[in-house]
């Protein structure tokens, strides 16, 4: 198996691709495995990040990653009314806040503080009839009952356009990352893969924290210059017309 990485056994779990459940399936539990001839993993990873990048939170998922599990993980990493953020963008958003409002998570945690919405990648791929999805889970609405999401933006000819106001695909390029360790962390033992796994999202979180103020430290550097270009040129045009009167005060002497 390990020569032919690609041959599949009749006791191995039939899969498509590396995830065997769409992120708008219905997200019901895998049933149990009939033997235990190959070793069992872990469904998947789910990581959550702020629009910047940093990694806030991350655990494992047995099985699947249905809304429930979702729900359960967010629960846990905002424990506090306080903690929520305003707004949890999710691949499979609209199914998420379907679960949340059936079994009453809704109302009673999220209602008051957070909206639940779909990237902007999979956002365009759910179906055009999903009236929740379409209503409730737009990333980027243009009718103003989000403007938080969309801002105004102007070109070099000072014509205004809406433009997205967070990086609504942080998570899938943070897993396009750490998709370049795979072959690394499925071969490891549990223990391993905890630390292997915590200890790059660390060395990720630092460097995106690093290059952040690398920007401030430029974009200040390049306000203080613009403003001595300024005073310097002001500077120069002040000296020169005193210069003027001063010579007209003589000539009037």
């Amino acid at each position: 198996m390990l020569q032919r990485p690609g041959e599949t056994q009749a006791w191995n779990p039939r899969r498509r691709g590396p995830n065997q459940q769409r992120h708008d399936d219905d997200n019901e539990e895998p049933p149990p495995s009939p033997n235990f001839f190959g070793p069992a993993r872990y469904y998947c990873v789910e990581t959550i990040c702020a629009p910047c990048g940093v990694v806030i939170a991350w655990t494992k998922f047995a099985r699947s990653e249905s809304p429930t599990n979702i729900l359960e993980f967010l629960e846990k990493v905002y424990k506090t009314e306080a903690s929520r953020p305003d707004y949890i963008c999710i691949d499979k958003g609209c199914k998420v806040l379907q679960t949340a409002v059936s079994n009453g998570s809704w109302d009673r945690i999220w209602k008051h503080t957070t909206r639940i919405i779909v990237d902007t990648f999979h956002y365009i791929q759910h179906r055009v009839t999903d009236y929740l999805c379409r209503t409730y889970c737009n990333p980027s609405p243009g009718n103003g009952l989000a403007p938080n999401l969309v801002i105004i933006e102007y070109d070099n000819n000072g014509r205004p356009h809406a433009k997205r106001a967070f990086n609504t695909q942080v998570c899938e390029q943070l897993n396009a990352w750490l998709g370049g360790f795979q072959s690394i962390l499925k071969r490891m033992k549990p223990g391993n893969f905890n630390w292997f796994l915590h200890a790059m999202l660390f060395y990720h979180t630092k460097h995106v924290i690093t290059q952040q103020k690398r920007k401030e430290k430029a974009k200040a550097k390049a306000q203080r210059q613009n403003r001595d270009d300024e005073d310097e040129d002001l500077g120069l045009d002040q000296e020169n017309n005193f210069s003027d009167e001063e010579n007209n005060l003589n000539d009037l002497d």
